[in-house]
């Protein structure tokens, strides 16, 4: 480390970003219905402290506060994602205007300060109906586990492209499918609560399925401009040790963490050794003819999630049966299909509030490693941030330099990715604001805005401000201060 600061590229976007159902509450206005989140988070002991997304930080009344509030900080991009209750409440059929013009005027807001707008359509909030609602005796028991769903994410992206498409030119069809597949589907942690690994599997062919369909549905209606990816959060799969058998377990979990999503859409297809290891749970039948050349669709950009390494080795006797340290909360059932032998453990290095290590360095690794799997294709850091026990201080403010040192850390490693040659175009903030954390509801604090639920005062972190000079500048500086 030298003592200058660390320069970007002047087109490198610095960006936050934020999800609907974490952050827009008013979930029963202008004509929106339940998704399966709201559902799952109104069945007592699904959500920690009985917390729903019913009010959330109020983003769908303070919209223009919150867009002045990230120009006022001088970030320059908002990855946001949109409600597809809110746009199509049963999930089918013609469009609900009022839902559309909502994002038509944050688009219209954010442009008018200046700020790029992504629009990812799916951050996990499936339309109740489209769950519930197949005919009876499907054998996939409706949702992402049917085929169908995968063809009605294709209508709705293109009803989100011909209502914005004259004023967005970054889209992203999913955000991070493994957990709405394998936490949704396999451990039920997550909407809608079901623990069934084949339904798992299904769901993950069939979010890449609607990929594939959504890109062609997003191209058919924009702009060339534009330009079109998906969000996946790969994990950067480490083996305990180089034993043979640990060297299996990792290969085993980097094929359901990482290649059931990368091998169909960059490569179109299911490598052997995931059939295989799947071999018992499906016979992977539900994979129809076409369906794998439909998932590979030339992308402009691939973004990536990341927080975190994982730790694995194969598991003998007792340890087959300890807590898994995956990251993803505790679970009577495993979001691993076909994994039962191995285990997981905790990385080494401090912890944050999510108890998940610090370790910048698997970013890197991650940032390289898709460099080289998907050559041509530039890569932007769609989520990376930390949760910590935020608490204002007797003047108001909200000091948190664990989180400071934490974004430090993470821009630096992918800094030195840059300069050994990977292709990243940007990086996105997660979250702008604190926001309901999923199954730990109001418990985690990840934004770099503090939000008070009790007013919905926001109250920008030591980590926005510095964060903020860091976009306006382009240049990160060589350490931080407490």
């Amino acid at each position: 480390m030298t003592d200058a600061n660390l320069r970007f590229p002047p087109s490198f976007l610095w960006g936050a970003a934020t999800a609907a159902y974490q952050i827009e509450g008013a979930v029963a206005e202008d004509g929106r219905t339940p998704s399966i989140w709201d559902t799952f988070s109104h069945t007592p002991g699904k959500v920690l402290g009985g917390d729903t997304g019913d009010v959330a930080c109020d983003h769908f009344h303070r919209w223009r506060d919150d867009v002045r509030l990230m120009a006022d900080l001088g970030i320059g991009a908002y990855r946001f994602s949109v409600s597809w209750p809110r746009v199509q409440p049963t999930g089918r059929g013609p469009a609900v205007q009022r839902g559309l013009d909502f994002y038509r005027a944050l688009v219209d807001e954010l442009l008018a300060h200046g700020i790029t707008p992504m629009v990812t359509l799916y951050h996990w909030d499936l339309p109740q109906e489209l769950e519930s609602a197949f005919p009876s005796g499907s054998p996939a028991g409706g949702g992402w586990p049917e085929r169908d769903t995968a063809y009605r994410f294709e209508e709705y992206a293109g009803i989100v492209a011909g209502a914005l498409g004259d004023r967005v030119d970054l889209w992203a069809t999913l955000n991070e499918p493994w957990c709405s597949a394998f936490l949704g589907y396999g451990s039920g942690v997550h909407a809608p609560g079901r623990a069934d690994p084949a339904a798992a599997l299904r769901a993950a062919h069939h979010l890449n399925l609607a990929h594939g369909l959504g890109v062609r549905a997003l191209r058919a209606a924009l702009p060339t401009r534009a330009r079109v990816g998906v969000c996946l959060n790969p994990s950067a799969v480490r083996p305990l040790t180089s034993s043979a058998a640990d060297l299996d377990a990792r290969r085993r979990i980097d094929a359901l963490a990482n290649r059931v999503f990368t091998g169909p859409m960059l490569r179109g297809t299911y490598d052997d050794d995931l059939l295989a290891d799947t071999a018992r749970i499906t016979d992977w039948s539900f994979v129809s003819d076409r369906d794998l050349a439909i998932a590979k669709q030339p992308l402009d950009f691939l973004g990536i999630n990341y927080y975190s390494p994982a730790v694995v080795s194969a598991s003998v006797g007792a340890a087959a049966d300890s807590p898994r340290h995956d990251g993803h909360g505790a679970a009577d059932h495993s979001p691993w299909p076909g994994a039962d032998r191995v285990s997981f453990h905790r990385a080494s290095g401090e912890l944050t509030a999510m108890d998940w290590p610090v370790d910048p360095t698997g970013l890197k690794d991650l940032l390289l490693e898709y460099t080289a799997q998907a050559p041509g294709v530039p890569l932007f850091v769609t989520e990376n941030g930390a949760a910590y026990d935020d608490k204002p201080g007797a003047g108001g403010q909200v000091h948190d330099p664990d989180r400071v040192r934490y974004l430090h850390g993470h821009l630096t490693a992918v800094h030195e990715a840059l300069l050994e040659g990977a292709d990243v175009r940007g990086y996105f903030l997660w979250s702008l604001l604190d926001n309901f954390e999923w199954s730990y509801g109001y418990s985690k604090r990840f934004g770099a805005v503090y939000v008070d639920y009790e007013t919905q005062a926001r109250t920008p972190k030591t980590s926005a401000q510095w964060y903020g000079k860091v976009a306006a500048s382009g240049e990160v500086p060589p350490t931080v201060e407490d």
